[in-house]
């Protein structure tokens, strides 16, 4: 069985995998780690193997727990990857990012996939048939857009994500909204109808904190799969520990 850690910047998801299935997930705080994590070996003694993907920190006390019980992969940009990355700056390809590409070449094989990722930033990746990753883009996330409106103006206020009942705002704070959401709205749909221009046969996959919001939203057709990230770092874990 594996472990897969994914570190983030306010929050740690730890799942356990059976070969390709996820058997136990949950999302807790750093302070809440170390029991979390002791609990989970308690629960699943068949895990043998992990691997650690962080954007956040990972303090020291709570890595060396994890190496002195199980082997550790730490994902980075050095590692085997189960794809060909052409990526012309891959060490700062970011490592989720690194995940995702991974889990569209172990679920969608010799396919054209772009991988959306709708989280602080959107995050646009491309791996085609060849199983090549090609790079993609990287845009303002829903709350980042809501940030820099008010950081960076003087009058705007800050305002909760809310979807806007009519394109046309007939207040500021209604304003914001349609700006907001049917901003991004309307840019993953082009982002999505720019890519099947050249690839008819695209599969696009929509993941991330906001994948559920926009989901319904969206003109084109997606699959939404809240778990693909964690899939990506299992199916990596898997690839580096094959003798």
């Amino acid at each position: 069985m594996n472990l897969i850690i994914d570190v983030g910047n306010t929050f740690t998801k730890l799942a356990v995998f059976q070969l390709d299935d996820v058997v136990f997930q949950s999302v807790i705080k750093e302070q809440d780690f170390n029991y979390e994590f002791e609990n989970i070996l308690q629960k699943h003694p068949e895990i043998d193997k992990c691997i650690i993907s962080s954007v956040g920190n990972l303090n020291e006390t709570a890595l060396k727990l994890i190496k002195h019980n199980l082997e550790v992969v730490v994902l980075s940009s050095e590692i085997k990857l189960p794809f060909v990355n052409n990526y012309t700056t891959p060490k700062t390809l970011g490592v989720d990012r690194l995940a995702l590409i991974s889990a569209a070449s172990k679920l969608y094989p010799a396919k054209n996939v772009l991988v959306i990722d709708a989280g602080t930033c959107v995050t646009y990746d491309f791996i085609s048939t060849n199983n090549s990753y090609l790079g993609g883009a990287i845009s303002p996330g829903i709350r980042m857009r809501y940030t820099s409106l008010n950081n960076l103006t003087a009058n705007l206020p800050l305002l909760e994500t809310e979807q806007p009942e009519n394109i046309i705002g007939n207040s500021t704070g209604n304003a914001i909204h349609s700006g907001v959401i049917y901003g991004i709205l309307n840019e993953i749909d082009g982002v999505i109808d720019t890519y099947r221009q050249k690839y008819s046969d695209l599969t696009v996959i929509l993941t991330g904190g906001d994948a559920n919001f926009l989901s319904k939203q969206l003109k084109n057709s997606i699959f939404a799969n809240s778990n693909f990230l964690l899939k990506g770092l299992n199916h990596i874990l898997q690839f580096n520990s094959t003798e």
